[in-house]
């Protein structure tokens, strides 16, 4: 896969490994961390059975028999046992654009050597997926499960009976999965590629500087390196000009600075395959300007090395942290390369809108980026707020040496620990805006426990203390300001493409109406999807004195007519209402089990895996619930769950009072919300069963027999929310996706859950 290696860092891991004096396999060299046993899946006969399963309708079974080293017919024949349907023909699509949800779900059953092989990467690919593509490893858990290769075996009896009652579970419970007709994942991509339906024409040929800022990322855009496979549109035509009738205005993609310029005398080894990756941006950006929409550069930088890389020139290395060296920014060499890269990129693409910059995040750049400064023998004797500023300014510098009307825009993400940093906002050159999340710091309650918003809420309407203090700072100083915001949706759920809650959207932007900032970055990877959410942004940026109720009164009129919109507007409210039960933290946000809802597996056994970053919950219900009580938490999902169905009942009305183009809308809403509504029961759900089943294995008196019905009645009922998304899912390829995870699941997975209900629900009613 051309598009996942970045060239400039092979050097890096090779001659890491040869510099430790290693001689290992190359896929050895991939990180394994603590490297547990993987789990197992009992509700299948074989750990071959589930990796058909798994992968059925994502992989040539020709490849997943080469893999396994057997005839393509005894795939087949193992996938028919088990209910699958006939495939005919595999697009590699999700090979491309989907590289994560195979990585994910094969996580567990394959060693790395079969990995490369299925996902036809070399070692060196694979690691810098893991590395680079929005911290992968660190969302898989840091640790790679223990997986012997799999070789097949011809099923035993055993597995041949196992394997029919799966078709039998299959058949009750679905009918026969051949006459399914179910939307290919991706669809989604054709159809917002086309401009069939659009209003807006490619016509404008330029970028209005004077506007407002309203910046997404693509809904489908590729996160790690997306300008090297130029045939992969990252941004097509028809959702350029959809984004643009929602007014968006700009666009943001990731990019690696070594991978876009060259690296010049200084460090000659960097910068190969930029002219590609240059000749792609400057096609996107002149397509994006036939809509009035400018591209942005997210720049995280200078990103940290391995040792090789210092092996020459030891004096450029600041703080280590694992196996990698910031390049040093208190070094004149490090500062230079930045800003002549960046003055280099903006003189090769002079129509590029701006950056934004993260100076704190979770990789380690600069020497302050992890609050470990006073470890480099370079700034000890500085402050973070002078390392920090001084990035921004070598940024700027670069950036507007080349173009001086591009827009730098300095995100106080992680400064100071998320805490107030006035002495690094005094710092900033005044061709810089500052950016800050809006809900940052905002007191909440939710089920009696007391917190602050840590970061992208949308059941909390900002803005938060700590955003309005930072603003005024930087208006004081002179500096214009930006709000980053989430109107489509969070990591509160992200597996459906935007949240109806119009009522919270439309406060937050009329709140921020009154403060008056500058601009609004509207998204993070997720939350590019052209919904009815953006329009409301784009109301209250352009209309002077525009209301809640006006602006809202006016889309729902617009979109589903003025018989639904009563309806439509009901509808908004309830779900609006229902979501700030929501039990936000960050624990919460990113480990609960809400991206993957149905689709997550129950276990009759504890795992003793802890949950992930938005990757992998498993049954971890500490680490999902965190600061809330296990009952507080999972009677927050039902209230949650509870009033959204309110909201989709009224919406199952408006459906019914509309008609032509409208209806579609209202379908398509609809849709959407039965989708979330599912993940909200079905987190509830898992939550009490993980009670129950704890309880219960703890249990020998006569309370073990109220918890296992208990237990058969959560499973029961988790029967029936995965068997309502797989309709819902297979009619709609937008649900279960993210840009920067792909799908958290697709519509088999739907299926297997309720054969491992099944299972689960035997194993507890066979105990005494």
């Amino acid at each position: 896969m051309n598009r996942i290696i970045a060239i400039v860092f092979n050097f890096c891991i090779v001659t890491l490994v040869s510099l430790h004096g290693l001689s290992l396999p190359a896929f050895d060299r991939l990180p394994v961390g603590t490297h547990p046993l993987a789990l197992e899946s009992p509700h299948f006969p074989s750990r071959l059975h589930a990796f058909i399963w798994r992968n059925w309708q994502l992989v040539p079974p020709s490849k997943m028999a080469q893999l396994v080293g057997t005839e393509t017919t005894n795939i087949e024949r193992i996938a028919e046992s088990m209910g699958l349907p006939q495939v005919d023909s595999v697009s590699g699509e999700m090979r491309e654009r989907g590289y994560i949800t195979l990585i994910r779900r094969n996580w567990h059953l394959l060693p790395y050597e079969q990995m490369l092989e299925l996902l036809d990467m070399t070692p060196d690919e694979l690691a810098l997926t893991l590395r680079e593509d929005d911290f992968l490893y660190i969302k898989l858990g840091n640790l790679k499960p223990k997986c012997e290769p799999l070789r097949y075996q011809e099923p035993d009896e055993a597995a041949v009976q196992r394997a029919a009652e799966i078709k039998q579970v299959v058949r009750e419970h679905f009918g026969d999965l051949e006459l399914v007709e179910s939307e290919p994942r991706f669809r989604f991509v054709k159809t917002l590629s086309s401009t069939e339906g659009t209003t807006v024409l490619p016509d404008r040929n330029t970028v209005n500087r004077e506007q407002p800022l309203r910046m997404v990322y693509s809904y489908f855009g590729l996160f790690g390196d997306p300008l090297i496979e130029p045939e992969i549109e990252p941004i097509p035509d028809g959702l350029l000009a959809r984004l643009a009738d929602k007014g968006v205005n700009g666009i943001w993609m990731h990019v690696v600075l070594r991978q876009l310029a060259p690296g010049g005398e200084a460090f000659p080894e960097l910068g190969a395959g930029h002219e590609q990756r240059i000749q792609t941006l400057k096609k996107l950006v002149a397509q994006a300007k036939r809509y009035g929409i400018g591209i942005y550069l997210y720049i995280n930088e200078p990103r940290a090395m391995p040792p090789a890389f210092f092996e020459t020139r030891p004096e450029l290395a600041g703080i280590r942290r694992g196996d990698y060296w910031t390049m040093c920014t208190s070094t004149p060499q490090v500062r230079n390369w930045m800003s002549d890269s960046l003055a280099h990129v903006f003189g090769e693409v002079p129509d590029l809108g701006g950056v934004f910059t993260i100076t704190a995040s979770e990789n380690l750049t600069n020497c302050a980026s992890k609050g470990q400064h006073h470890l480099c023998p370079h700034c000890s004797t500085r402050t973070d707020a002078e390392i920090i500023a001084e990035v921004n300014a070598t940024i700027a510098e670069g950036v507007h040496r080349a173009n001086p009307d591009a827009r730098v825009i300095a995100w106080d993400w992680g400064w100071k620990g998320h805490g107030d940093a006035p002495d690094i906002i005094s710092l900033l050159p005044k061709d810089v805006a500052l950016m800050s999340v809006s809900e940052w710091a905002l007191p909440i309650e939710r089920g009696g426990v007391a917190s602050k918003i840590g970061e992208y809420s949308m059941s909390a309407v900002g803005p938060g203390p700590r955003a309005t203090k930072h603003w005024k700072q930087a208006q004081q100083a002179g500096l214009k300001t930006v709000a980053k915001v989430a109107v489509n949706n969070t990591w509160e759920i992200s597996a459906v493409p935007f949240l109806p809650v119009m009522d919270l959207v439309a406060e937050h932007c009329e709140n921020l109406s009154e403060v008056g900032v500058d601009g609004t970055m509207l998204s993070w990877t997720l939350g590019g999807y052209p919904s009815p959410n953006l329009l409301v942004s784009q109301s209250f940026s352009t209309e002077p004195g525009a209301t809640k109720e006006t602006v809202l009164n006016r889309i729902a009129q617009d979109r589903f007519g003025d018989d639904a919109a009563p309806l439509v507007r009901q509808a908004w409210t309830a779900f609006s209402d229902a979501f700030r039960n929501f039990p936000y933290s960050g624990a919460v946000m990113y480990k609960a089990p809400q991206q993957m809802g149905p689709a997550n597996l129950l276990y009759a056994d504890p795992t003793g895996y802890r949950a992930t970053m938005v990757c992998f919950p498993y049954d971890d219900l500490n680490g999902w619930r965190s600061p809330y009580s296990t009952d507080v938490f999972a009677s927050q999902f039902e209230m949650v769950a509870d009033g959204w169905a309110g909201g989709i009942r009224h919406l199952e009305q408006a459906v019914q009072a509309t008609a032509g183009v409208q209806r579609e809308a209202a379908e398509s809403d609809l849709s959407v919300a039965r989708a979330a509504h599912l993940h909200f029961a079905s987190v509830a759900n898992q939550a009490r069963f993980v009670l129950a089943r704890d309880a219960a294995l703890a249990s020998s008196d006569d309370s073990k027999q109220k918890l296992v019905e208990q237990i058969l009645q959560i499973t029961e009922n988790e029967v029936s929310l995965a068997r309502d998304m797989f309709d819902v899912v297979s009619e709609d390829s937008r649900i279960g996706y993210e840009a920067s995870n792909h799908y958290f699941y697709v519509p088999l997975d739907l299926v297997e859950k309720v054969i491992n209900c099944e299972h689960v629900a035997s194993r507890f009613s066979a105990q005494p």
